[in-house]
């Protein structure tokens, strides 16, 4: 079954240098043309060869999605790329469906979803012997991405991998 990605998910991870973990662990990716654009893969920015080199060898692909009206109806509450991914997520009946952005990752669950985001995948990495530390790669994703962990959550992931 495919998988289906937001934009923050393959960005973040592109911008740290671990891209290759999404590959690792679900195979091949399926984004939605409103994902692809908010990628910005064309323009010179930190994780962008990662992103064209993923296309290239065609594990991240492009896929239209059908259901305008289920897009639409969506992008009251979303974003383009979250709507269209969510919605791209329910037309192939994704096995997994990643999204970081908390109203998202709602309505994705909302709809049957099943959701993981870029913690989540870190932290299934880290059990699964793929990181040395995921203090480490939090505080990179934190420090180079600006991606945003809040203090209890940060602790929490460290506890539930196992690190101190």
């Amino acid at each position: 079954m495919p998988v289906v990605s937001n934009t923050s998910p393959i960005l973040n991870l592109a911008i740290i240098g671990r891209l290759s973990l999404l590959h690792e662990q679900f195979g091949e990716i399926w984004i939605p043309p409103g994902v692809l654009d908010e990628l910005r893969i064309e323009e010179n920015i930190p994780g962008s060869g990662a992103m064209r080199k993923a296309i290239e060898a065609g594990w991240l692909q492009t896929k239209g999605v059908e259901d305008q009206a289920l897009v639409r109806v969506l992008r009251r509450e979303l974003d383009r790329g979250e709507a269209e991914a969510i919605a791209l997520a329910v037309q192939v009946e994704a096995e997994w469906t990643l999204l970081d952005e908390r109203e998202g990752r709602r309505v994705a669950k909302s709809l049957g979803l099943k959701v993981i985001g870029i913690l989540g995948i870190l932290l299934r990495a880290r059990r699964e012997g793929k990181l040395p530390s995921l203090r480490g790669v939090m505080e990179e994703l934190q420090q180079e991405a600006g991606f945003r962990i809040g203090k209890d959550l940060f602790a929490q992931l460290l506890r539930e991998s196992g690190e101190k």
